[in-house]
């Protein structure tokens, strides 16, 4: 195919064990003399958001913490954050904590060089100007904010989620180090390490923007996430699994950043809006039932993703190699006692017609489905997880 290959990423990307204590001296070489962290109660009350403020004091770098983000983050959560930054003259945001924190995190930077109000940048690239400097830490192993361009945040006077998509959301530097993910429970491992899986499936089956880049990024993180994310579960202090779900995630979000996400983000979104079932709770179960419907608009792809996911299909047809990769999240959800039907969430049939055509109106995500899916077939995929 005749495709012009494109690849965006943070300037700066720092990752491994103890890439954290890197923040003084990379925040010192940016000028940094004054920092916003921003971050959520349950990072600043376990010791993690004290921890990375102290490595910017020993630079000489003052430092304010804003910790009020919430899951799924509103447009008052972000314009309060916003306007805790205006207060202050800081020359450096830092964001810590899962997506949420850091899409709240980068909104800001931009906001402090951007006039108006944060609903004037809904939509792709209609921010004029880059923030002020960012640097993003993960304490999940997930979401891939740290290296995506686009920040999700929720409306819930319209139902949905507004997103903004531009390469200033782009931080100067992501660190990723697995030690801040050590004191993840099960919950929010199994969560976030499905989120990213899903990054890397809809990534690799991307009607149009998949490309021989994505792909080596996609593929690394799903055979890294499918072979440590039980461990990781299972036992939260394996550094070695942490390491897998932290780099997996890193690659799946790189992925996500240059291809993008298809249909299992579609039928997420109103989970999360009407029922606030977390994003990779609700990723997590719609995957492998998405996966089964897109098989046949991408058999061989959908092959290669059960051999990546550990799957043993050496001689079979190919289509059966394809239909083994969703039967193989299937298993990963089981043995991590996840949430795999609408029942166990208490959805029930009654609420289905209402999340289809919510999700059935986001053709931006559908419109690069690997499969033509219809408001019919997302109502059939929904019936099919209860």
């Amino acid at each position: 195919m005749n495709q012009i290959l494109s690849f965006r990423s943070p300037n700066l990307i720092l990752a491994g064990f103890g890439a954290a204590e890197k923040l003084g001296p990379e925040a010192k070489a940016l000028g940094a003399k004054s920092a916003l962290l921003v971050t959520d109660k349950g990072v600043a009350d376990s010791g993690i958001a004290d921890t990375i403020k102290n490595i910017l004091v020993k630079e000489g770098i003052g430092v304010e913490v804003f910790s009020q983000v919430k899951p799924e983050p509103d447009l008052e959560c972000q314009d309060a954050c916003i306007a805790a930054a205006r207060q202050g003259k800081y020359d450096l945001i830092v964001g810590l904590g899962g997506g949420s924190a850091m899409d709240v995190a980068a909104v800001t930077a931009i906001m402090l060089t951007n006039p108006g109000k944060v609903t004037d940048y809904v939509g792709a690239d209609l921010i004029k100007k880059p923030g002020i400097p960012t640097v993003l830490l993960p304490t999940t192993a997930g979401t891939g904010a740290e290296v995506t361009p686009n920040a999700v945040l929720s409306d819930p006077a319209a139902k949905g989620k507004k997103v903004l998509i531009s390469p200033y959301i782009l931080p100067r530097i992501a660190i990723i180090d697995p030690y801040l993910h050590v004191s993840m429970p099960p919950s929010v491992t199994s969560a976030s390490g499905m989120d990213a899986l899903a990054h890397a499936v809809e990534s690799f089956t991307h009607f149009t923007k998949a490309t021989v880049i994505t792909d080596v990024f996609a593929k690394e993180a799903m055979v890294m996430i499918s072979r440590s994310i039980r461990t990781a579960v299972a036992k939260g202090e394996n550094l070695e699994a942490r390491y897998d779900m932290a780099i997996g995630s890193l690659f799946a979000g790189i992925a996500l950043a240059n291809a993008g996400v298809n249909g299992v983000h579609a039928l997420s979104y109103p989970l999360g809006v009407e029922y606030h079932v977390p994003h990779g709770v609700a990723n997590g179960l719609l995957l492998p039932y998405v996966m089964e419907f897109n098989a046949i608009g991408n058999i061989p792809k959908f092959a290669e993703i059960a051999r990546c996911l550990g799957e043993d299909v050496e001689g079979l047809p190919l289509v059966e190699q394809a239909y083994a990769a969703a039967e193989a999240v299937k298993a990963i959800l089981k043995d991590m006692k996840m949430a795999h039907s609408l029942t166990d969430l208490k959805i029930s049939v009654d609420a289905i017609p209402a999340m289809a055509k919510a999700a059935a109106s986001n053709t931006r995500l559908l419109s690069v489905n690997p499969r033509a899916m219809t408001a019919a077939d997302v109502e059939g995929i929904y019936r099919n997880c209860l």
